[in-house]
């Protein structure tokens, strides 16, 4: 096997659970047994996450699945092709609202249907007087953008003139709706069981009810960087996939996860309330095991919202750069497969 061209690497994350597969490939040793000294630096934004990765401060990052499209098509910032050669997470996002909003509302579960409650959200806003709720979410070109969105459609919300929307950063989300600064968010885990364990606020609809399986994080790396270390990138892919499958193992490799998920360089007391690790149900259906290979079919849903985005400026979504941005070609070169 190839020696990778860098030893010492550094890859950026936000604190949220589905950045638990770079997490535990440092800790458990997965990263080292690939020849790799990873250090992993938390970022507190998508927009300074994208940017250090773009000017080269960071090798690559845990990112929010659209951004790599959203990137390399010169969305927010000048254009920087970005690769997703990894998919680290499915699912996890959950739309709440403060215990006002919510007052009627039924708990989710696997036998409701997440509009029943986006129904209940109209009827309280046609009676409403006074300023539109503000509903946050965590980047403008994410799946949480586009999650919420959907939810506030499927019961003929008009967006643009009954609610408030903004970007606002995952850890800052539970703070800014016990403080009464927005009134709602869509948002990954463990934020939302968060703002629920302290009665700030009810879960209302689930990310993964809305698109089931759907890819929540991968692997960002710009092609550039890529193309220089392709020996560094697979045995980056190696250690993460050899990270999910150690994950996957047993109930007591999830509980020591989530051990290293707690120390304060990562997560800290954002995860005291859990007790398991990213559970494949209720309230977030969130997977971070399962196949990691990415394509563009599987993004489909992303490019259609990414491409209704764009036509509002003139612009149409290039198939050729979705196809590009989210092959598996390093994937399978890693792996063999």
């Amino acid at each position: 096997m190839s020696t990778p061209e860098l030893e010492r690497l550094t890859l950026g994350f936000i604190p949220l659970l589905d950045a638990a597969l770079p997490i535990i490939a440092r800790e458990a040793g997965f990263f080292a047994d690939e020849g790799l000294e990873v250090a992993l630096s938390r970022e507190n934004a998508w927009s300074t996450l994208r940017d250090k990765v773009a000017s080269g401060l960071l090798d690559g990052a845990h990112m929010l699945s659209p951004l790599p499209l959203a990137m390399s098509l010169g969305l927010s910032r000048a254009p920087c092709e970005t690769l997703a050669p990894f998919i680290l997470g499915r699912g996890g996002n959950t739309i709440v609202l403060s215990r006002r909003w919510s007052e009627d509302m039924d708990d989710i579960g696997e036998d409701r249907d997440p509009r029943d409650n986006a129904r209940r959200f109209a009827a309280r806003l046609h009676d409403h007087r006074g300023d539109p709720p503000r509903l946050a979410m965590v980047y403008p070109y994410s799946c949480q953008h586009y999650q919420l969105r959907e939810w506030l459609a499927s019961a003929d919300i008009d967006i643009d003139r009954q609610v408030a929307l903004g970007a606002l950063p995952p850890p800052r989300m539970v703070e800014a709706l016990e403080s009464g600064e927005i009134d709602g968010f869509c948002v990954g885990e463990p934020w939302g069981s968060l703002a629920r364990h302290r009665d700030v606020g009810r879960i209302v609809a689930s990310g993964a009810q809305l698109w089931p399986a759907h890819p929540e994080k991968v692997l960002g790396v710009t092609a550039s960087w890529a193309l220089r270390y392709p020996t560094t990138l697979a045995a980056m892919i190696r250690a993460l996939h050899k990270a999910s499958q150690w994950l996957d193992a047993s109930p007591e490799h999830a509980r020591r996860a989530l051990g290293w998920l707690a120390l304060p360089p990562y997560l800290d007391r954002s995860v005291e309330h859990l007790e398991t690790l990213a559970p494949d149900a209720p309230p977030a259906w969130q997977s971070l095991v399962g196949d990691p290979r990415p394509t563009a079919e599987i993004m489909s849903h992303v490019a259609e919202h990414l491409d209704q985005h764009m036509r509002e400026s003139g612009r149409v979504l290039d198939m050729r750069t979705l196809s590009t941005c989210y092959s598996p070609a390093h994937f399978d070169a890693a792996t063999h497969q």
